[in-house]
């Protein structure tokens, strides 16, 4: 078994214990770096880390796997990856980008499994006459349309 796949596991059994808690990435390099990147929905503390690290860390064999291992929380400013993510942050700001069109900064409104919903002011010609008026724009995005979406804080 690879050291990749024992991780895998490892994580498998960290999750079920607490369901809270779920895994963003988990990148094990040539030279056997493990760095493991979580997230909550009610956001990670330090000691959510901490025993991720533990569970890992205790169960693999220093004498088979000679390895460093990191666990971090996502952290503000990280791209959303996992749609359970989007679940979390619904009512905050996002910028989201894509590829070769301007980005758009909106209100997480809605997510489901395929698609999120973003809502904005914007300020438009009126219809009739001179001057401006501030509408609500709205659309759905499908998280394969996208580059990358990013809370801001």
């Amino acid at each position: 078994m690879t050291l990749k796949d024992r991780v895998s596991e490892l994580l498998e059994t960290a999750f079920e214990a607490r369901k809270d808690l779920f895994l963003i990435e988990c990148l094990v390099t040539s030279d056997q770096k493990i760095k493991i990147y979580i997230d909550g929905d009610s956001g990670v503390q330090l000691q959510d880390c901490i025993d991720i690290s533990r569970h890992i860390e205790h169960q693999l064999d220093r004498e088979e796997y000679d390895f460093s291992l990191e666990v971090a929380s996502a952290g503000v400013g990280s791209n959303l990856k996992k749609v359970r993510q989007y679940h979390k942050n619904i009512g905050r700001k996002l910028h989201v980008e894509f590829d070769g069109a301007k980005p758009i900064e909106g209100t997480l409104v809605k997510a489901d499994e395929n698609t999120f919903t973003l809502s904005w002011k914007q300020r438009e010609p009126k219809p009739i006459g001179k001057g401006k008026i501030t509408v609500v724009k709205e659309t759905t995005l499908s998280y394969n349309a996208i580059a990358s979406a990013i809370v801001l804080v």
